[in-house]
């Protein structure tokens, strides 16, 4: 079967990178203001990528804050803003600003008083943080006592990185800043918290899940960012195969049934999931979510947050659920036989019920719905889809450059794409993607669209790998093949793949 990919890289030659002395000349702010970012200083001249060169006023101000001449030079919108974002970093601030939250000699830090937490230091901090990691793409920020210091670290692209070591003595009064902006305890220093708060970061709206849990230096913090233009992203974004993506949108179109999404943390299932509402009608249909937290909002749609002190869990909020005349259920994750029963008796009387659920792969997950107790005859009648997910990170266009690879990533390519290669792109890394070679991340996915002769076969005594077998015949790309074929089109490396792939199918 032939298969193509055409989302591929476009390979930038080395980009021209402002001089940090010309970055200086020019505040951050005003860069933003008038979409502008100083590139070089020739003699009295500063050289400034601009957005619009003929903006008469912008060039005026920009003269008068460097004392300069400036010469200007056109650039898109979007390449000056990653220009800032990339070139205007706040870490030496964040510092300056945290020098003065020091404890006063002779106080613990639990006497600290509840006032002081407001003061400017504190709370332009911790924006400071929240701001950089907006900037750097980051989806969770890591605030760890360490036993002299605190450690700040961002997750982005799926991968921790170290940003920030601030003095010990700031980390009981960011942390309970943070508790205060997000409606916690800040007299329990002992058992885990969870809150939310929103913040506005540099024009964007974000809102932050934040969990604290005490360890033997101190209370931790994890931030989530949720970005809403991360879950109203479409189908065709997410990364499926022409050839997969048009599988799944055929599943999607059946009346009645259940779809289900797996994965390990973080793989992008809740993503996939309201992606797949979100091209349903969500007019003439009555659209339901049971989820554990509700992170993202959406019009149109009825969304319950799973409340276990008020008696909703999943079970019993799907039970519920079903007593108000739902077309389409989306439960944020099986976890138990109870739930597994009631979403597949729920798919047997005439509802969409799309799930995720934890499994290796997607004959795993129909293997998993028979350990949680399903009888295999209902999961054969209910069951119309799965689709198994993980996340690759996307080589960086800016860095990308030809290299040899080790011996196993060229059997492993060749296996699933019959292809000879030795050299693939791969990152050097570089300012834009903070020297790790990749920037963003794509999905790489298995779909299986359970036909006659697997319900058949299930309804007998079969192994997963005879299922996967016949499955494979009908044409379902594995997880390791199609991300094979993104390496094929340089969107990734074969080691982001093997990485997340290679346990799967060898």
């Amino acid at each position: 079967m032939a298969i193509s990919y055409s989302e591929e890289l476009r390979i930038k030659p080395a980009p021209r990178l402002p001089q940090p002395e010309a970055v200086k000349l020019i505040p951050e702010d005003m860069a933003r203001k008038y979409f502008a970012i100083p590139l070089e200083i020739r003699e009295n001249t500063l050289v400034v990528a601009m957005a619009n060169p003929a903006d008469i006023f912008a060039l005026e101000a920009l003269s008068a804050q460097s004392q300069m001449r400036i010469e200007p030079e056109i650039a898109s919108p979007d390449e000056i803003r990653e220009a800032i974002d990339f070139n205007y970093k706040a870490y030496d601030e964040i510092e300056k600003q945290v020098s003065s939250i020091s404890i006063p000699d002779g106080k613990t830090p639990k006497q600290v008083r509840f006032d002081k937490l407001a003061t400017a230091p504190v709370a332009q901090a911790l924006t400071l943080i929240i701001d950089e990691a907006v900037k750097a793409r980051a989806s969770d920020i890591l605030l760890q006592p360490q036993e002299d210091k605190l450690r700040v670290r961002y997750r982005i692209d799926g991968t921790l990185q170290d940003m920030l070591s601030l003095p010990m003595g700031v980390a009981t009064p960011l942390i309970t800043r943070i508790k205060v902006l997000a409606g916690m305890n800040i007299a329990d220093h002992h058992r885990p918290q969870d809150g939310q708060l929103s913040v506005n970061a540099k024009g964007r709206m974000i809102d932050i899940r934040v969990a604290t849990i005490a360890t033997v230096h101190g209370e931790t913090a994890t931030l989530r960012l949720l970005d809403k233009s991360r879950a109203t992203l479409s189908l065709s974004e997410l990364g499926f195969l022409p050839d997969s993506l048009a599988r799944y949108e055929k599943i999607l179109q059946v009346p009645y049934g259940m779809l289900a999404v797996s994965g390990p943390t973080g793989a992008g299932k809740t993503t996939t999931l309201y992606a797949s509402i979100n091209c349903l009608d969500k007019v003439g249909r009555n659209i339901v979510t049971i989820e554990d937290p509700v992170e993202y909002r959406f019009g149109d749609i009825n969304q319950i947050q799973v409340n276990a002190r008020a008696g909703i869990t999943f079970s019993s909020g799907l039970r519920s659920i079903l007593r108000h005349d739902p077309d389409v259920i989306l439960v944020g994750e099986i976890r138990d036989a109870e739930t597994a029963n009631i979403a597949i008796q729920a798919a047997l009387t005439g509802h969409l019920v799309l799930s995720s659920i934890h499994a290796n792969d997607a004959i795993g997950v129909v293997f998993r719905l028979l350990d949680l107790g399903i009888e295999p005859f209902l999961v054969s009648s209910a069951l119309i889809g799965v689709v198994a997910q993980r996340m690759v990170r996307r080589l960086c266009p800016e860095c990308a450059r030809l290299i040899d690879v080790p011996l196993i990533e060229q059997m492993a390519y060749k296996e699933e794409t019959g292809d000879v290669r030795t050299r693939f792109y791969y990152g050097s890394g570089c300012k834009s993607c903070t020297n790790t070679g990749y920037r963003g991340r794509t999905g790489i996915f298995e779909t299986l669209h359970m036909s006659d002769e697997i319900r058949s076969m299930l309804l007998k005594d079969v192994t997963a790998a005879q299922l996967r077998s016949q499955a494979i015949k009908e044409n379902m790309v594995t997880l390791m093949r199609d991300g094979m074929f993104k390496v094929r089109s340089n969107v990734t490396t074969p080691s982001e793949v093997l990485r997340n792939a290679v346990s799967l199918d060898h």
